[in-house]
C-alpha cells in the first residue's frame, strides 16, 4: 500500500470514506464484544495459532488477543478510509469481512475449551472466511453506487501537438495490449511465501497480511490495456478485479510520457498521488490521459503512442457530435 499525500486524501468524498470505514467499525465492535460476552467460557490464554492440521501450537492472552485483533482492524480500516476510491470500495468490505470472520472463528474455536492446547481449528474456516469476505465484497460493490462519480469538467480539446490517428468519419477502431511486471510478480510471490513461512512460526495474522498484500500484487502483475469508443480500460488478466475504467466523456486528452516507477509513483501497482493515479508496472513508456477534473491517469504499456493517438482522435470526434 502506498502513502498518498494529504491533498489526495482530501479528494475522497465523505460518503465514500464513511462507507469504507463502516465494515471495519462493525467488525472492530462485534469482535471484542464477542470476547467480552463469552469471557467466562473462554480459556486464558487462547489458542491463536494452528498447524496445517488444525492443532493449536501458539497461544495469546485473552485480553491481548482482543486488543491486537481490534487494533489490526482499526489500522486497516484507517488505511482504506484514507486511500479508498469509488471503484475499489469492494476491497475494503472484502478485507474487513475476511479478517473479522477469521477473528470470530478463532474465538468460537476456543469456546468452552478446558485446555487451549487441545483446541482444533479446521482449515475449512479459511473457506468460510473467504466466503464471508466475498459476500461483503459484493455488498461493498453495490454500496459504491451510493457515491456519485466525480463530475467531469467542461473538457477541452486535446493538445494540437499530441499524437493523432488518421481515421475516416465512419471508421471504428480499437487498441489492446497486454503487459506484465517482473518486480510486482516477484514482490507478490515473496509476500505470499514469506507470510506463509512466518505464519507457521509465529502469529497467524501474518499469513492474512501476506495474502492481502500478495494476491492483489499478483493480480496487478499482468494487465490488459484497452482503448476504444468507450474510453480507456485497464484490467487484470488473472482475475475479474481489479479493473480501472476512464470513460471517453471524462477524457480531455492523452499523451505519452516516460515515468520512473520509484521516484514518481513510489513503487509498482496501483498508485495514488496528489493529482494523478496510475497502474505502474515498470519504469519507461506510459500512456497518460488527462481527465475532466484536472487529474491524470497513467498506465505503463508498450506502444503507448498508438493508444494516445487513438484516444485523442476519439475525443475530438466526440466533441464534434
Amino acid at each position: 500500500m502506498t502513502t498518498a499525500p494529504f491533498s489526495a486524501a482530501l479528494r475522497v468524498p465523505p460518503r465514500l470514506r464513511a462507507l469504507a470505514a463502516l465494515p471495519f467499525v462493525l467488525a472492530a465492535t462485534t469482535y471484542p464484544l464477542l470476547v467480552a460476552a463469552w469471557s467466562d467460557r473462554l480459556p486464558d490464554p487462547l489458542a491463536t495459532h494452528f498447524s496445517t492440521g488444525g492443532e493449536a501450537d501458539g497461544f495469546t492472552g485473552r485480553t491481548a488477543f482482543a486488543l491486537v485483533g481490534t487494533a489490526l482492524l482499526l489500522a486497516l480500516g484507517a488505511g482504506w478510509t484514507v486511500l479508498v476510491q469509488r471503484n475499489a470500495l469492494w476491497g475494503a468490505w472484502l478485507t474487513a469481512g475476511l479478517l473479522g470472520t477469521l477473528l470470530c472463528l478463532v474465538v468460537g474455536d476456543n469456546l468452552d475449551a478446558a485446555d487451549p492446547a487441545r483446541v482444533v481449528s479446521p482449515l475449512s474456516h479459511l473457506a468460510v472466511a473467504a466466503g464471508a469476505g466475498a459476500v461483503l465484497a459484493l455488498a461493498g460493490h453495490g454500496l459504491s453506487r451510493l457515491v456519485p462519480e466525480a463530475p467531469a469538467g467542461p473538457g477541452t480539446a486535446p493538445d494540437p501537438e499530441a499524437p493523432r490517428l488518421d481515421l475516416g468519419a465512419g471508421e471504428v477502431a480499437g487498441w489492446s495490449r497486454a503487459t506484465a511486471s517482473g518486480p510486482l510478480t516477484a514482490l507478490g510471490l515473496l509476500f505470499l511465501a514469506g507470510g506463509t513461512v512466518a505464519a507457521l512460526l509465529g502469529p497467524w495474522p501474518l499469513l492474512l497480511l501476506a495474502v492481502l498484500v500478495g494476491l492483489p500484487g499478483l493480480a496487478l502483475a499482468r494487465v490488459r490495456v484497452n482503448v476504444d469508443r468507450h474510453g480507456l480500460t485497464v484490467r487484470s488478466t488473472l482475475a475479474p478485479r481489479p479493473r480501472v475504467h476512464v470513460p471517453l466523456a471524462d477524457i480531455t486528452g492523452a499523451d505519452v510520457r516516460d515515468v520512473t516507477a520509484l521516484r514518481e509513483f513510489g513503487g509498482w501497482g496501483y498508485r495514488v498521488r496528489a493529482h494523478r493515479t496510475g497502474v505502474i508496472l515498470r519504469s519507461g513508456e506510459a500512456l497518460v490521459v488527462r481527465r475532466g477534473n484536472g487529474r491524470e491517469f497513467a498506465v505503463t504499456v508498450p506502444d503507448a503512442r498508438t493508444a494516445a493517438a487513438l484516444l485523442n482522435t476519439l475525443v475530438e470526434r466526440r466533441g464534434r457530435l
